[in-house]
């Protein structure tokens, strides 16, 4: 994969919609990940993006997979994209690894057992004051008859946060937020295979990962919600315009 991305162009892809890709990359990268837990873990049930079972992510033993998030960053060469494996039983995440690939770092996390980047700990961020804050986000370019509901939190957001980023990479956005480069992240309609790693990244490194709703995230997909902890109440306000 790293040797692709150094000719990204020439790599063969096709169109799963007009804004929905799919390369050789990612369906090799998923096969040899598949593969290789099979090896590892006989009889593992495999949710992934390209070549994904039926299973339901969160009935017993599941292995949910990204082999590329981001894969339209890849294509263009923009150094945002990685791969995703959780690990999880009965819808709970027991081992997460995030690959960035572009970047350099791979973020692993195993339940109750803390996060890491490579050797080095992982610690969400420590800031309390949402003026201070930097969030992560997604857009529906997927769907934009639901950009408006986007534009009405983002409207809430913009004056009085310091910034927001979109990249391009919902599982990559997770990670970041569990190392500590963004201070909360939100996006809606999620896939499982965007979220399952990012969320026991983002717990086992101090921070919250909730619904709209401030339930606890499923796997099986939908809107997420992830922070540092400290500021994740007043950011469910803030998008659920609850603060006027």
């Amino acid at each position: 994969m790293t040797h692709e991305a150094h000719t990204h162009r020439a790599v063969a892809w096709e169109a799963k919609s007009a804004t929905d890709f799919v390369s050789h990359v990612d369906l090799g990268a998923e096969e040899r990940i598949r593969d290789m837990l099979l090896a590892r873990i006989p009889g593992i049930r495999i949710v992934g993006e390209e070549l994904s079972s039926d299973a339901n992510p969160e009935d017993g033993l599941v292995a949910i997979v990204d082999p590329l998030d981001g894969t339209t960053n890849f294509l263009h060469g923009f150094p945002n994209y990685g791969v995703s494996i959780c690990i999880a039983l009965d819808g709970v995440p027991q081992a997460a690894v995030m690959h960035d690939v572009a970047r350099g770092g791979c973020c692993h996390a195993t339940l109750g057992g803390g996060a890491f980047v490579d050797d080095s700990p992982l610690h969400v961020s420590t800031i309390t004051d949402p003026a201070r804050a930097l969030i992560g986000t997604g857009f529906p370019f997927k769907d934009v008859t639901r950009a408006d509901e986007y534009l009405r939190m983002m409207r809430r957001l913009m004056p009085v946060v310091s910034g927001m980023r979109r990249a391009g990479s919902a599982a990559l956005d997770l990670s970041d937020v569990a190392r500590g480069r963004f201070d909360a992240f939100w996006e809606l309609w999620l896939n499982p295979w965007d979220l399952a790693a990012g969320v026991l990244l983002v717990r086992e490194a101090g921070g919250r990962v909730t619904d709209l709703d401030g339930n606890d995230a499923r796997l099986i997909g939908g809107t997420i919600v992830a922070s540092n902890g400290v500021l994740h109440d007043w950011f469910l306000d803030v998008l659920n315009d609850r603060t006027r």
